[in-house]
């Protein structure tokens, strides 16, 4: 079983760690205690609730103000292999990401739901897009 201390959750899910404390508070993210008393989050348990949050929305409003990096830290949230490919989702703060792998890499790195992995984007291109405060022709911005 793989388990995560409260900061290290609040960084996969791109959250503070009080608002992994009010989730955990709230019993919407069970925990468990370590002999030390630290509050652990199961990896599983971590998973199913960084698929149910709403990305980047607070207030009806996005909250991301600038461009992903290459290296984005994230949680396994599905694995889908077949005899040779497999698809695996990880969220990684407000951002869903999907790699096609082969089968044999998801089984050497041990990839299932709950665990920390790191998304690496590679890419010749990298679109960026305003925020509706940015758009030209809105009077803020003029």
């Amino acid at each position: 079983m793989v388990t995560y201390r409260l900061g290290q959750a609040a960084r996969i899910l791109g959250v503070s760690v009080d608002t992994v404390r009010r989730l955990a508070d709230s019993g919407k993210l069970p925990t468990t205690r370590s002999r030390g008393q630290q509050r652990l989050v199961e990896g599983a348990q971590l998973a199913r609730l960084a698929v149910t949050l709403d990305p980047g929305e607070e207030n009806g409003e996005a909250t991301a103000v600038s461009s992903a990096r290459n290296h984005m830290l994230g949680i396994v949230t599905r694995v889908v292999r077949d005899k040779v490919a497999a698809q695996v989702e990880l969220r990684c703060g407000p951002f869903r990401m999907v790699s096609l792998v082969t089968r044999e890499s998801v089984d050497a790195l041990g990839l299932k739901p709950g665990v920390m992995a790191y998304a690496v984007v590679k890419a010749t291109n990298v679109v960026v897009e305003l925020a509706a405060e940015g758009r030209p022709g809105n009077p803020a911005v003029e």
